[in-house]
């Protein structure tokens, strides 16, 4: 697992704010990144264009490696560069597909920096779409320009909300190998919403909030599954501790990545949280917008599914 990272580019600034996360995977673990770019249909007279600046980028990424490995190292450290030709999202998922690709690490904005490639564009269609854990940067961390980017560790603390489903679980295989791999900190987060009994009475119904006991016992339940699975990843030697929040989910996890100094919020697509999947997607997309963290996305299993 993450063998071959695959960094989608298209050519601005923005979207290659993933690329020292993706030079981080090849020091850290040896993986080969392979540069991406789509040319689209209509463009084809630009592919050449294209393949001299993944090239010039592929040199770079190649050299950033080699700098945390010794320059000694610099020809076995695998960095490639593939121009492809059609609907970007489609390629993206069709190439990582079939190359066995392990992750894909892509930008939440590309060409224009106004068109967004996060939830609702291409990066939508690829979480959507790709059997890998997609992990989308934001772009906001541009502006503190890319040398601070590249200086710091990156995947030091991940952070992976949970909420007791089977669904929400399904990021723990993912999380588990890549926390052992690059020596990461786990921190399992639960989120328990302020809640309410419903009453209807005379035609009408009223919300009554669940009383300090009840919201104390719903505390202890979720202290007590993080504990269970927090032993479960320690015994696989991962390093982690849990935290049990009140509020509400997207805003908490927001805050405790902040508070925790959580290098990555890692979720599945298929979270039981809220009205289900519509939910996630929202979210999703607050923590992209009003976090400060990546976010690693990787595609669950629907409720009651076999997988």
């Amino acid at each position: 697992m993450y063998e071959k990272i695959l960094v989608p580019l298209d050519g601005s600034e923005l979207a290659e704010v993933a690329l020292p996360y993706a030079e981080e995977m090849g020091w850290r673990i040896s993986s080969e990144v392979t540069l991406l770019q789509v040319s689209e249909t209509g463009e084809s007279q630009r592919f050449h264009e294209h393949e001299i600046y993944l090239q010039r980028e592929a040199s770079i990424v190649k050299r950033n490696i080699a700098h945390h490995l010794g320059k000694e190292q610099e020809e076995n450290i695998g960095v490639k560069s593939v121009v492809t030709e059609g609907y970007p999202a489609e390629e993206i998922v069709d190439y990582a597909e079939k190359s066995d690709i392990d992750m894909v690490i892509m930008a939440t904005h590309g060409r224009t920096g106004v068109r967004r490639w996060a939830l609702g564009s291409v990066a939508d269609k690829v979480v959507r779409a790709a059997s890998q854990p997609v992990v989308l940067i934001r772009t906001g961390e541009i502006h503190h320009g890319m040398t601070g980017i590249r200086e710091k560790d990156m995947l030091n603390a991940i952070l992976v909300p949970l909420d007791g489903s089977k669904e929400s679980e399904a990021i723990l295989p993912y999380i588990e190998e890549l926390a052992r791999r690059v020596e990461a900190e786990v921190i399992l987060l639960q989120v328990v919403e302020m809640t309410h009994h419903v009453y209807a009475a005379r035609g009408t119904v009223a919300p009554l909030p669940y009383n300090k006991n009840e919201m104390e016992a719903l505390t202890k339940h979720a202290k007590e599954y993080l504990e269970g699975v927090s032993d479960l990843l320690r015994a696989r030697g991962v390093a982690v501790k849990s935290e049990v929040r009140v509020g509400i989910d997207a805003r908490e996890i927001i805050r405790a990545a902040g508070e925790l100094h959580a290098d990555l919020v890692a979720l599945t697509t298929h979270r039981r949280t809220g009205a289900g999947q519509g939910a996630f997607w929202s979210v999703a997309d607050m923590i992209l917008r009003s976090g400060n963290a990546p976010i690693m996305l990787v595609r669950g299993p629907w409720p009651g599914s076999e997988q």
